[in-house]
């Protein structure tokens, strides 16, 4: 891994320690700025740029700065490549990586890798590869103010169920507490959902791109903006549903293949968790063969065999 990460870099930098080219996205923060004020005389200026004393500077700090960050990637990728995370792929999708110091990539697996919060290397190569932001946050003024956020705020139990939580949606620990997380929340609690603690997989979606278009469009099919919500709040997984690739679908199907009334969904909204081609057709199918026409939650939730079973019972009682 680190030969092949040395040759990437050997043969897409070739100009490495003379001018850095390639790798001009970086912000060198600390380079030193230079600056000129306006001289009129340009025979002054022209000596100035001309002089072998700031021909040697430039040439000088450039070269210096180009090894330091050439050293900075190199220890990077060894310290990652000991962890088994891939660094050339991270740098890919989350080039920030490159400019962030690998003392404090090192402080971040030091915090989320030993008690209290404690991952095991495989969990955490996990959550890297999903949120590669992780590596860049800066620890003391966003991490663990996301960590403590839920804790406290959210109301997650233990580490344990802080891991759980993590493990389902490490994009969690890219989210900005102030401008994300927290007013999620409260728009969760709003709307009745009192237990966030569960459904902490929310908390990073969009409030105004995802959460409050989901109830808008129940509302357009006729349903009041109270009873639009109380379905959201039975069943809050039904905001992380698509509406185009599930709502409509399966909505029409209902509606039109079933012939049933669309408010059945505000009592049993998990009908929307059932596959469309693998649970709802074909039990629908066998009910209307046989003449047989079950609520929703009957049709739907009972596995194969009590479906078969209860389906045979009701059809020998209409024969």
């Amino acid at each position: 891994m680190q030969q092949e990460a040395l040759s990437f870099f050997s043969s897409s930098f070739p100009s490495l320690h003379r001018s850095f080219p390639t790798l001009s996205r970086l912000r060198f923060h600390h380079f030193p700025a230079l600056s000129f004020k306006p001289n009129t005389s340009s025979s002054s200026s022209s000596s100035l740029f001309k002089s072998p004393d700031f021909t040697n500077f430039t040439s000088t700090t450039t070269t210096t700065t180009t090894e330091t960050l050439e050293s900075s990637i190199h220890e990077k990728l060894i310290y990652l490549d000991s962890l088994g995370i891939d660094f050339l792929t991270l740098i890919n999708r989350h080039p920030p990586l490159l400019s962030t110091a690998l003392s404090a990539v090192k402080s971040v697996v030091d915090y989320m890798t030993t008690p209290p919060i404690n991952f095991t290397l495989q969990d955490f190569r996990r959550l890297v590869s999903m949120c590669p932001e992780l590596l860049t946050s800066p620890l003391n003024s966003h991490t663990i103010p996301v960590i403590t956020f839920l804790l406290r705020e959210v109301g997650v139990d233990s580490i344990f169920d802080l891991r759980q939580a993590l493990r389902r949606r490490p994009r969690l620990l890219a989210c900005s507490v102030d401008h994300q997380l927290r007013p999620t929340l409260y728009f969760l609690q709003r709307i009745g959902i009192l237990d966030p603690h569960k459904h902490t997989y929310l908390l990073s979606c969009s409030v105004e791109n995802k959460l409050v278009p989901r109830i808008d469009y129940f509302e357009k099919l006729g349903f009041s903006r109270r009873s639009a919500a109380a379905m959201f709040k039975r069943f809050p997984q039904l905001f992380n549903y698509s509406i185009a690739e599930n709502y409509e679908p399966k909505l029409n199907y209902l509606m039109v293949e079933m012939g049933r009334d669309v408010r059945e969904i505000l009592e049993f909204p998990q009908y929307f968790s059932f596959s469309l081609e693998n649970r709802i057709k074909p039990r629908h199918q066998a009910c209307a063969a046989k003449g047989v026409r079950f609520p929703l939650p009957v049709m739907l939730k009972t596995n194969e065999a009590g479906f078969r079973d209860t389906l045979e019972v009701h059809y020998f009682c209409i024969e």
